[in-house]
C-alpha cells in the first residue's frame, strides 16, 4: 500500500518538484552563534538564496 501512495505523489502536476529545501548557516548578530536558515524556495531561486 505504501508503494501505491508514493506512486500517486509522482503523478499529476509537477508543483512539488518545483521547490527545493535549502539550508544556510548564518551567524547571529545578537549572540554570535551560528543558526540555520531553512526555507523552501523555487528551483530557479536557489542561487539567489545563497548569494543574498
Amino acid at each position: 500500500m505504501a508503494k501505491k501512495a508514493v506512486a500517486t505523489l509522482h503523478e499529476g502536476s509537477s508543483d512539488g518538484r518545483a521547490y527545493t529545501k535549502v539550508i544556510k548557516m548564518v551567524k547571529s548578530q545578537k549572540t554570535g552563534a551560528y543558526i540555520f536558515d531553512e526555507r523552501m524556495v523555487r528551483n530557479e531561486e536557489v542561487d539567489a538564496f545563497f548569494k543574498g
